[in-house]
């Protein structure tokens, strides 16, 4: 696989100094293979608290508004974006030289700026403040490899100008009525969103590192599940009796049988063909990310009632239940995509996870036993898939992603 090296021709005297690049590339192992640095998962920690502060703006509330959820889907989007550009700079360069750290940890600086002012948008402009400072950072990081080789000045100018465009709407955002803002942060993120797809083309000569992204994303995947698993946690009422540790416990089920087949799914190193650029793979990880916080939220909302007595569910919370599991198991199935045509029996047990959840939550009210059904279904779901994957690591031509 080639690798955006800083190897090329010298830069030019305005990156020397402090801030030029000294040429090394990304950091391997004795194997060659690019893993995650301790640089990166420190700015992790920050994201942690980020994920928190978007899901608690649904509060506790089980009959959420339409744009309260899309409130809280944006405001993800927001945060996995900021999170998906150091992780696509650190993919093709990363030096790792005292320059770097230091821009990082300003970046971190500006991650926890924007999760003071997730509570407080659009009134407060804590959000952008920060969003600008992470998306400078990268802007900067991109300008330092830009002069380090031809490979790296065609990368480095699809972002530069794609991602610029945006930072510089985002700026503008600051001047205008609060009113006003979301909309000019939704054109800003259109712009972003869509400056690696315009430049697909460009970007796909030159792909990203098979092994490091996957483990990123995979760890971002885990950071939100350890989100959902917080909301269950906080939901379970101090000296709880009995019933209140087995629905607890039946809630937890679903969480973990996704964390089972993801990482089952990671680990058959099915990832590393045809990833190229990775914009597809990324992508397809922001939905199924936003979905799994909701459903943590949701999960942890039905324990709440289930320890409150609650004999029906409000409407609303069984949509986002019904609607975060399915559009789960359609960005598996749309990831298994990527890599091979699903077979029938892939798309059987995309049909039977999707049926039986939808069945479920629409027909049963009571959170007890919902929970009940619902932990058997995902917990079936989980076993057929990854005995699929299992055959699959073992020379299975057939493919499947949870």
């Amino acid at each position: 696989m080639r690798r955006v090296r800083a190897n090329g021709p010298r830069p030019p005297r305005w990156v020397s100094g402090r801030l030029r690049m000294r040429g090394q590339g990304p950091q391997t192992d004795d194997t060659g293979e690019r893993h995650a640095t301790w640089l990166e998962l420190f700015l992790d920690l920050i994201f942690v608290y980020a994920l928190a502060a978007v899901v608690r703006r649904l509060g506790d509330d089980p009959t959420p508004s339409p744009s309260a959820v899309l409130a809280v889907l944006g405001l993800f989007v927001v945060v996995q974006w900021a999170w998906l550009g150091q992780v696509f700079y650190d993919t093709r360069f990363d030096p790792d030289d005292v320059p770097h750290r230091l821009l990082v940890l300003v970046a971190l600086v500006g991650a926890g700026t924007m999760t003071l002012g997730v509570d407080e948008v659009p009134e407060s402009v804590l959000l952008p403040v920060g969003y600008l400072v992470v998306r400078g950072v990268l802007l900067v990081l991109y300008l330092r490899a830009r002069p380090t080789s031809p490979q790296a000045r065609t990368v480095t100018t699809i972002y530069l100008c794609g991602f610029g465009s945006g930072w510089l709407i985002w700026l503008a955002s600051l001047a205008a009525p609060a009113s006003t803002r979301p909309t000019l942060w939704i054109v800003a993120m259109i712009i972003e969103l869509a400056t690696p797809w315009v430049g697909k083309r460009w970007l796909n000569r030159f792909p990203v590192d098979d092994q490091h992204l996957p483990e990123r994303i995979g760890q971002f995947t885990i950071i939100v599940l350890g989100s959902a698993l917080a909301n269950l946690l906080f939901a379970v009422p101090d000296h709880p009796r009995t019933h209140m540790i087995v629905t607890a416990g039946l809630a937890f089920l679903v969480p973990a049988a996704v964390w089972w087949v993801y990482t089952t799914f990671v680990t058959t190193r099915e990832t590393r063909r045809r990833l190229r650029g990775g914009q597809t793979y990324a992508y397809l990880h922001i939905p199924l990310g936003a979905a799994l916080l909701l459903l943590g939220w949701a999960l942890g909302q039905m324990v709440r009632l289930a320890d409150d007595e609650v004999v029906r569910l409000p409407v609303e919370l069984r949509l986002v239940l019904a609607a975060s599991i399915t559009v789960w198991m359609l960005c598996g199935l749309a990831l298994h995509w990527v890599w091979n045509r699903p077979s029938i029996g892939r798309l059987g047990i995309a049909g039977y996870g999707i049926g039986s959840a939808v069945l479920i939550t629409t027909v049963v009210h009571e959170p007890k036993l919902m929970l009940a059904l619902l932990s058997v279904a995902v917990v079936g779901y989980a076993v057929l898939l990854t005995r699929r994957l299992a055959a699959t690591a073992d020379g299975s031509t057939d493919v499947g992603q949870g």
